[in-house]
């Protein structure tokens, strides 16, 4: 009978309490911020990260997950008797974590030749709970006795539709990321527009600049209805934030435009934040299918 483990990294933005509740494992990212380092999920909550980052005089910086730590990982479920783990990643060509993964494939090959630990990994090609919530539905109906091959079809299915809306609030993160020129950060703020940002397979792209906060809800939901063929009862979304007051008038839009409420609203982890800013909304879907 097979005993299979679920695991992802932290860049899933997975609830404790669905962590918990699905028994999934968590491998964290440490983040360096103006010279200290701390392991996400560990040394700071959310919110406690978005004032950080508020006050950071320097850029945050992502280390990836190595291939040492994931054959550790591994070492650990051949001791515990697992005949294979299933690993969905955060999206390989924005971190170099799924590569490693791969290469502790064969690391693990070397320090326990003839063993037979299935390792079976997913490339999300995404961010945050876009992936863990998906994660959470694998660990679900493994649990409950599908297949794996079934899970694994599952998870393939919802990572080539899954898309993401987003706009930040303060482009200072961005801006010392290099993701928005200085030029168009200055701009932004001087003028007061938001930039509408999509997140697709990975990449990212300007789809439009609103005035003002107040646009912001509207112009996320209008472009979802762009992307979306049909939208009634069962679609499915969420929405993603930090710690700001829009997040209410989005989700009360949302509601209003979309029939039904959000499936999950959820944070935004260190991993993600570091990346958007700590004053971010998005709403995240699934589109048609890419693949």
């Amino acid at each position: 009978m097979r005993k299979i483990a679920v695991l992802t990294d932290s860049a899933c933005d997975i609830p404790v309490e669905l962590q918990e509740k699905y028994g999934i494992d968590i491998l964290p990212f440490t983040i360096t911020l103006d010279g200290v380092s701390y392991v996400e999920r560990k040394d700071f909550t959310f919110d406690e990260y978005y004032q950080m980052l508020r006050e950071a005089k320097g850029t945050p910086s992502t280390a990836h997950i190595t291939a040492m730590q994931f054959c550790d990982q591994f070492c650990k479920y051949l001791d515990e008797g697992y005949t294979d783990v299933l690993y969905v990643s955060i999206n390989s060509t924005g971190s170099a974590t799924h590569d490693a993964a791969v290469m502790a494939v064969d690391l693990l090959a070397e320090e326990r030749p003839g063993h037979e630990l299935r390792i079976h990994i997913v490339d999300s090609h995404t961010y945050s709970f876009i992936y863990g919530w998906p994660v959470c539905e694998a660990a679900r109906l493994l649990r409950n006795g599908a297949e794996l091959e079934y899970v694994m079809d599952m998870l393939n299915d919802r990572f080539s539709r899954a898309e993401v809306v987003l706009s930040a609030f303060s482009l200072k993160v961005m801006k010392k990321s290099g993701r928005v020129s200085a030029a168009a950060a200055f701009a932004g703020e001087l003028l007061g527009l938001r930039p509408i940002i999509s997140l697709i397979d990975g990449k990212s792209k300007v789809e439009a600049k609103v005035r003002g906060d107040a646009a912001v809800p509207g112009a996320l939901i209008k472009y979802v209805r762009s992307r979306v063929d049909n939208i009634d009862e069962d679609f499915e979304y969420m929405i993603a934030c930090t710690d700001i007051p829009a997040v209410d008038d989005l989700i009360k839009q949302c509601k209003k435009e979309f029939g039904h409420g959000p499936l999950h609203v959820f944070k935004l982890g260190a991993a993600v934040a570091s990346n958007t800013g700590p004053d971010t909304i998005a709403i995240t879907y699934l589109g048609r299918p890419r693949r």
